[in-house]
């Protein structure tokens, strides 16, 4: 088996200083008294890569992926282990790096290509390729500094790609550029797979890269944490990311239920505005929440659950869920109606109900003075993103109880990228 990329025992570190930069007298009368710490990206990082394979690196920011890409590159060099690349490298590092911002895009492709190892004979010979690729023929003779970050990605990734590289290492510029842009480079990066050039490709586009990589590593805090099939690595790793975005959720959903618990008693002390004999609570949570009504029935807390009873902020695509309500009932009511609507992050109502609608009977005369409101889900069939939830107790006619916008915030995970807000159950048939 041929090995065109082979990291051994990988260990770098970048040193962080805690004091202002030093003037050149101060560094030399009072070096040691400088304040740092040394920061491992890199933690014994073992990696292989096969020739004409497509590797992916996962992880979060400041997981060493791009740190990974510059030793492979040797921009910058390990301080323990060892990296082998075999064969002509081209990288796509950093957008624009390498162009002149005040040479135009003609005399970059040249000084750029140039770094990559090609002769002034080679670019003239691939001038007009890259040149088109780019799309970028009326520009060309501008000066670089007044492209868009879209036209350098252009320039850079036609210079790379046309270096005709045995390795080629992108990082993240992919996600720059319009979406026929972004198709062309993926279709040319699939050119690349069939002709067996070896690519390693950073990116937080799971979906991109299950597509095009042949294996992905997850990389966490500088170690490599799992290597394998595309499918299962991001399923093994949205899961693991849910769990932490289920819990800065959790910590966001009860401050906002702790303020307005807060708002909710200084309403109650007198700093509502009375009508009549009912008190008009009006708070102001977090963010856009909002809370109103007389009170006569409260919703004490609303809780989202699994489907083992266990409470719950991130949810996949079509998992079953439940709202529940917690409630109590401080004076007798003529009527009762609890409702629930969701909406996106963009405000967009995604789907709204209430018990009237659903022809639901509230006995109000059998209720007891606290108890327990439940809405199950059998799917939640909403496509990945974020979303909350508001609820509501009021009468037949609509007069307010207690009614809480923005109440609860989740967000919804899928393998599936699909588009808009809920996904619909359907079949594909050709005949």
């Amino acid at each position: 088996m041929e090995y065109v990329i082979d990291v051994q025992d990988m260990w770098k570190k970048f040193r962080l200083f805690h004091d202002r930069a030093p003037t050149l007298k101060e560094k030399v009368l009072f070096s040691h008294r400088r304040k740092y710490d040394d920061l491992w990206v890199l933690k014994g990082v073992d990696l292989k890569v096969e020739k004409g394979k497509t590797l992916g690196l996962i992880g979060q920011n400041g997981s060493g992926k791009s740190t990974l890409l510059k030793l492979m590159t040797r921009i910058i060099y390990p301080d323990k282990g060892s990296v082998e690349v075999r064969g002509k490298i081209s990288s796509l590092l950093e957008l624009g790096a390498g162009f002149h911002p005040d040479f135009s895009g003609l005399e970059n492709i040249y000084m750029n290509a140039a770094i990559f190892g090609l002769t002034k004979k080679e670019i003239d010979l691939k001038l007009d390729e890259i040149i088109s690729f780019s799309e970028l023929e009326e520009f060309i003779d501008s000066p670089v500094r007044t492209y868009s970050s879209g036209m350098y990605m252009r320039l850079a990734f036609s210079i790379a790609i046309n270096v005709e590289p045995d390795v080629l290492l992108i990082d993240e510029i992919l996600g720059v550029g319009d979406e026929s842009f972004q198709k062309k480079c993926f279709n040319k990066l699939k050119t690349f797979k069939t002709q067996g050039t070896t690519i390693v490709i950073v990116s937080h586009s799971l979906g991109q890269l299950e597509l095009i990589c042949d294996e992905l590593a997850w990389l966490h805090e500088g170690t490599l944490v799992r290597r394998g099939i595309p499918a299962e690595v991001i399923g093994e790793y949205r899961s693991t990311m849910s769990g932490r975005e289920n819990l800065r959720l959790q910590a966001e959903n009860r401050q906002k239920a702790e303020k307005s618990i807060e708002n909710s008693l200084a309403a109650e002390s007198g700093e509502s505005s009375v009508l009549g004999e009912s008190s008009y609570v009006s708070t102001q949570v977090t963010g856009e929440s909002k809370r109103w009504g007389d009170k006569a029935v409260e919703i004490l807390d609303t809780l989202l659950l699994d489907s083992s009873g266990q409470t719950k902020f991130t949810f996949e695509c079509g998992e079953p869920c439940v709202i529940e309500m917690h409630c109590r009932r401080n004076k007798p009511v003529p009527s009762l109606v609890f409702g629930i609507a969701i909406y996106s992050c963009e405000d967009l109502l995604c789907y709204g109900t209430n018990t009237l609608i659903e022809r639901y009977p509230v006995t109000v005369e059998t209720l007891k003075d606290e108890f327990i409101v439940r809405v199950s889900v059998d799917k939640l069939e909403l496509v990945e993103g974020e979303y909350y939830i508001n609820v509501a107790a009021h009468d037949e006619y609509a007069s307010p109880y207690d009614y809480q916008t923005n109440r609860l915030r989740f967000t919804t995970y899928s393998n599936i990228k699909d588009s808009g807000i809920c996904r619909l159950e359907h079949q594909w048939s050709i005949v």
